[in-house]
């Protein structure tokens, strides 16, 4: 019997991640999976999903005075994880054809959901946020501090209260979002 290589999604499509093509993506499903996925693989002290974390990234992007069009790209930054998980830092440097897979996807997602002309600054911009939040998710989630000299954060850290509002509220900016591209 030959196995196929897919994985069933929350809304019933077949996703191959080895070979993904941008009618298989499908924006409810990110918002789904990443409102039940955890940052830190699940070590903080309270639930804190990925989807929270994009939010927040869109926010912080926001509060630091970028366009609608580098908040839905910092909305959508971690949008592959909905399909193919994450790997922490220490170990995707050990395993880079996940880093391959991951930067095609990515770039498949961001070309159906938001724009394919992105500019290094607006990468950038979406990376700092990323970072940032990075360091102080650790620091009032777990307590630990990633560096000596903490990045500045323009939005508050809460964690999330309901999968199905993170959900929501994450497919709501999507759409508030897309409307000025």
């Amino acid at each position: 019997m030959v196995e196929k290589c897919c994985i069933a999604t929350f809304y019933g499509h077949e996703f191959d991640p080895t070979a993904p093509t941008a009618d298989d993506l499908c924006i409810e499903d990110i918002a789904h999976a990443l409102s039940y996925l955890t940052r830190a693989n699940g070590h903080f002290r309270v639930f804190y999903s990925v989807a929270r974390h994009s939010i927040n990234c869109a926010k912080e992007v926001k509060a630091k005075g970028f366009t609608e069009k580098v908040q839905l790209l910092a909305l959508l930054h971690d949008s592959a994880e909905a399909y193919i998980g994450d790997l922490t830092r220490p170990l995707r440097r050990h395993i880079p054809e996940f880093s391959d897979f991951e930067r095609n996807l990515q770039k498949q997602i961001y070309e159906k959901f938001a724009t394919t002309d992105v500019t290094e600054e607006q990468r950038a911009a979406v990376k700092a946020a990323d970072d940032a939040l990075l360091y102080h998710e650790f620091k009032a989630f777990h307590g630990a501090e990633l560096s000596e000299t903490p990045p500045v954060l323009h939005i508050p850290l809460v964690p999330d209260t309901d999968f199905q509002e993170t959900e929501a509220e994450f497919l709501a900016l999507y759409h508030e979002l897309k409307q000025f591209l």
